[in-house]
């Protein structure tokens, strides 16, 4: 075929206008890839009232995509009791999705579309949805550089330098994928926050982001540094019940509502890791939190301050929240929120539940969840987060008797609030894929998916990603679920099994160092506080005999958790130092219990390299090959602390490592002379 400049010219055009998901599949698309539609219905078929950015874009979701009868949108206000949700019925000649809302009308086509590309039944509809929580919202870690703590794809999303000028496409890309699975909220910045943040050229960029996610129902918090009035406002100090600065701060408040009417509000860590706060005048959280509340208040805007706050202190560090916030209850602002990890250390790979769920029954509380995988390899490990999501979600505190959960007293289903929330730690950055690994994509969507219902299994957000992000092929997709399915405890089993936790090597918290003791360092930033091993046993005594964490718990768990015998053995070690011969429930010794454990966890991951190995023909090349290449350095990983953990406790033990098991690869002495060169935002 002969070309003339213009015609190659024209072709070119052609071909870069062509959607990426007929080109090789990068993972740019997600899990909105509709790779077999090439058009959905006319726009005839499509019947709704009003002309808004945000009906324009449900149209175009249609359009683009929605291959079943004709659709009818339609607002109705008799439905405001399902807030953003929506209602779908069917008859044989069109689909009618009904909300209080235009957002929810967005949410019920894409609901629509997720049916059709997961291929259940279209046909007889009858649903009615409403999301678990009002505010579903994702945390960024982004600093100002761009650099993503604790951040494993890429740099930042948002090019500062770049805005408000230039405008990237994947914003409204980001936005969509957002909309998509029902997250309506998004912090921009690292809670280790700049206070240049809240400088006028940084809330006009702001400002261009908070445009472009409105019409898919997002709304844009910021991370604030309690000491800006003082280094922004060149006041004496940043105290709460200053004056001049409570001025400050409802003059900040109220230029960013002019710029951003919608804006959601603060986040904000205080009096923790170095973090300033009103302690540094003897002030409490509650002060903080309430005078930034009472400025927020007129605007509708909320503040969620951060229960994670741990200091340099003799007690244990499990117990360092609840001690500080308990006697604050009822204290708060009805527009405070207290923002509280799922678990009283920090994101391990298990943890009890933070007690403070339990105990603060007069204020408003959002659980913290991590996405981004700092305590579970990185962007290299395959780990499903959503039985580590459902695990802390179902946890019965016993708050208000027996049955409840943390799910129903964030919910506002035990705790009548103003706004109920949850929040998890992003994992996205710059990378084609976004996450870094393929299936890290999957943990985004599981927390978007559990956010509007946490009644939603493990099972059915695997089975809904994997149809979307790959295929619908019944001997691809059971395989692959259960893989993910077992895949967080196989990470559990492999890193720290029976409770451990904190073992981590230092600062990065990649690769195991239990023998890290680090001269001069904190007891508590150093993995041997944890574990306390010794000639007697291997655990951190929380009884009360010991650090008496358990009685943070509301009974029967307190008593349960008190007694080495009924604590759950897949948190032994948390709350018990535990004899190295300690018969446990299968008549072996404590010892051969974690030697198995750790064994188990390095034939999971292998298993997992089979398996994937087998479905090579339902994956494309470039997917198939990054997955199969991440799987490898997992494996790797595995072994790595398998022998790191057994070959340094068994000098405290003793006892031989089971003969049935692998022996051994690595020199315990070789092992202590890793140390990578990683960083939090690599």
């Amino acid at each position: 075929m002969n070309f003339n400049l213009r015609q190659l010219a024209f072709f070119l055009l052609i071909c870069c206008c062509i959607p990426s998901f007929v080109l090789a599949e990068d993972g740019s698309q997600l899990w909105l890839r509709f790779p077999h539609i090439k058009q959905g219905i006319s726009s005839n078929q499509i019947f709704v009232k009003g002309n808004s950015a945000t009906i324009n874009i449900a149209k175009k979701e249609l359009i683009n995509y929605w291959q079943g009868q004709a659709v009818e949108l339609k607002t109705d206000t008799s439905l405001k009791s399902l807030k953003d949700g929506f209602k779908i019925t069917s008859d044989p000649k069109k689909i009618t999705i009904s909300s209080s809302t235009e957002i929810g009308l967005l949410y019920g086509v894409y609901h629509i579309l997720r049916l059709q590309e997961t291929k259940a039944d279209t046909q007889n509809l009858n649903i009615t949805e409403k999301p678990s929580y009002d505010v579903r919202i994702l945390n960024h870690w982004d600093n100002l550089d761009r650099t993503v703590e604790r951040g494993y794809a890429g740099y930042s999303l948002w090019k500062w330098d770049e805005l408000p000028n230039v405008i990237s496409p994947r914003y409204e890309a980001y936005a969509r994928a957002n909309a998509s699975i029902g997250i309506n909220s998004v912090v921009l910045n690292n809670v280790n926050a700049s206070p240049n943040i809240l400088k006028k050229d940084y809330l006009e960029k702001v400002k261009v982001l908070a445009d472009i996610f409105r019409p898919y129902g997002i709304k844009v918090y910021l991370s604030v540094n309690f000491s800006s009035p003082k280094v922004l406002g060149n006041l004496e100090n940043s105290d709460p019940l200053n004056k001049s600065v409570k001025v400050w701060w409802k003059d900040k408040t109220s230029e960013i509502y002019k710029l951003i009417p919608d804006f959601g509000g603060f986040l904000v860590k205080a009096n923790s890791e170095g973090q300033p706060g009103p302690q540094d005048y003897g002030r409490t959280h509650a002060d903080g939190a309430n005078m930034m509340a009472d400025v927020l208040k007129p605007f509708g805007g909320i503040v969620m301050w951060r229960a994670f706050v741990y200091n340099p202190t003799p007690e244990d560090r499990a117990k360092q929240a609840y001690n500080e916030f308990v006697p604050l209850d009822g204290k708060f602002r009805d527009n405070v929120i207290i923002q509280i990890k799922n678990g009283p250390v920090d994101f391990q790979p298990r943890e009890a539940f933070s007690p403070l769920f339990g105990a603060m029954k007069k204020t408003s509380k959002m659980v913290e969840f991590q996405i981004t995988q700092e305590y579970l390899g990185f962007s290299n490990h395959l780990v499903f987060l959503a039985p580590l999501f459902k695990e802390t979600l179902d946890s019965d505190t016993y708050a208000f008797g027996k049955g409840s959960s943390i799910a129903k007293i964030t919910d506002g289903t035990l705790k009548t609030t103003q706004l109920s929330a949850i929040a998890a730690v992003a994992n996205i950055g710059e990378d084609n894929n976004w996450t870094g690994h393929h299936f890290a994509q999957a943990n985004w969507y599981a927390f978007g998916r559990l956010a509007w219902n946490n009644d939603l299994t493990s099972d059915h957000i695997a089975d809904e990603w994997l149809k979307q992000t790959f295929t619908t092929e019944t001997n691809f997709v059971n395989p692959i679920k259960n893989m993910m399915l077992t895949s967080r405890e196989t990470a559990v089993d492999y890193m720290m099994p029976l409770g451990l936790h904190h073992i981590f090597a230092n600062e990065h918290h990649y690769g195991p160092e239990p023998w890290g003791d680090y001269p001069g360092a904190r007891p508590d930033w150093t993995p041997v506080y944890y574990h306390k091993a010794d000639a007697n046993g291997l655990g951190f005594d929380r009884t009360m005999s010991g650090s008496n964490a358990v009685s943070q718990y509301n009974s029967p768990l307190k008593e349960i958790y008190n007694n080495i015998n009924t604590t759950p053995e897949n948190l032994l070690l948390w709350f018990h130092h535990v004899p190295w011969d300690y018969q446990m429930k299968n008549n072996k010794s404590m010892w051969d219990n974690l030697a198995y454990k750790y064994d188990k966890g390095v034939k999971g991951v292998r298993t997992y390299q089979k398996i994937w190995d087998q479905v090579e023909s339902y994956v494309d090349k470039e997917r198939f090959f990054a997955v199969q290449s991440k799987l490898k350095i997992q494996a790797k990983d595995a072994f790595w602390w398998k022998d790191a953990c057994l070959l340094y406790f068994q000098g405290f033990s003793k006892m031989p490592i089971p003969y049935d098991i692998e022996r051994p690869i690595h020199e315990l002495e070789d092992l202590k002379k890793i140390k990578l060169n990683m960083k939090h935002h690599n």
